[in-house]
């Protein structure tokens, strides 16, 4: 998005290693980083098993403190078990400001909900398999599948046809997008780009430009000049930032 993010918040990851990818470790850890200080970094999983073996070799690297968990029964769940009851000893001690699960699990649906009310920051993060109840209860849903390191996304880039395919904007995200400035418009129709990314992560969490091909918001909305007209103006003070706005086309006339 292309509103910083403000990295001053106290945030606990509690990673489920049944469900999520160990090959993108350093990508997830620098993406939870834009959004505060990791000050507790957990994994849980049944480490007597072969399937989280991958697991091993990255934990020390990120400091992430491995939790043994083990399955005690066939078809139960141990792991999630074990994550729900350490973010509520988490919450309780009081000393994070908020969370980020890192599953593809709709088991963590009322946890990030019940964290949520208790007026904690829960950011996901998970593959695109993720179930809808579990990416709606997040505050941020991140898909690890976005989180491309950079060589492989210059390679992705390469070709030309791929690019204009990734790049194409879904005609119910261009709906989003344009409901999400008519809300935010003052009498000229001009909304400030923002408060609209805001706005979008409040309808919908997974709501990311990277999703499309697009690093920012404003190239993404730029591309929809059909549709949406884009103006810069100089920011009062010292400083040449700009302040970017954006209104629908219907409006403008």
């Amino acid at each position: 998005m292309d509103n910083k993010e403000t990295p001053d918040l106290k945030l606990a990851v509690l990673i489920d290693a049944d469900n999520v990818p160990y090959k993108m470790v350093k990508e997830m850890m620098e993406e939870l980083a834009k959004f505060g200080t990791l000050t507790t970094k957990r994994i849980y999983g049944d480490w007597t098993k072969p399937q989280v073996s991958g697991w091993k070799p990255v934990l020390l690297e990120h400091a992430i403190t491995p939790i043994q968990q083990y399955s005690y029964t066939t078809g139960k769940n141990a792991t999630d078990s074990a994550m729900i009851i350490d973010a509520m000893d988490i919450l309780y001690a009081g000393k994070v400001d908020g969370f980020c699960i890192v599953s593809s699990d709709s088991d963590f649906t009322r946890l990030a909900t019940r964290l949520r009310e208790s007026g904690m920051r829960v950011i996901g993060m998970g593959e695109k398999k993720t179930p809808e109840p579990f990416i709606v209860a997040c505050d941020r849903f991140i898909f690890i599948e976005i989180l491309k390191p950079k060589t492989e996304k210059k390679n992705d880039s390469s070709s030309a046809e791929n690019k204009e395919k990734k790049n194409a904007v879904p005609a119910k995200i261009k709906k989003l997008i344009a409901a999400s400035i008519d809300d935010l418009s003052d009498d000229d129709g001009w909304a400030f780009l923002g408060e609209v990314g805001s706005l979008l992560l409040k309808k919908q969490p997974q709501f990311d430009p990277r999703n499309y091909g697009f690093n920012k918001l404003t190239p993404m909305l730029k591309s929809l000049r059909s549709m949406i007209e884009i103006d810069e103006r100089e920011s009062p003070g010292k400083g040449h930032s700009k302040h970017i706005y954006a209104r629908l086309k219907q409006k403008s006339k």
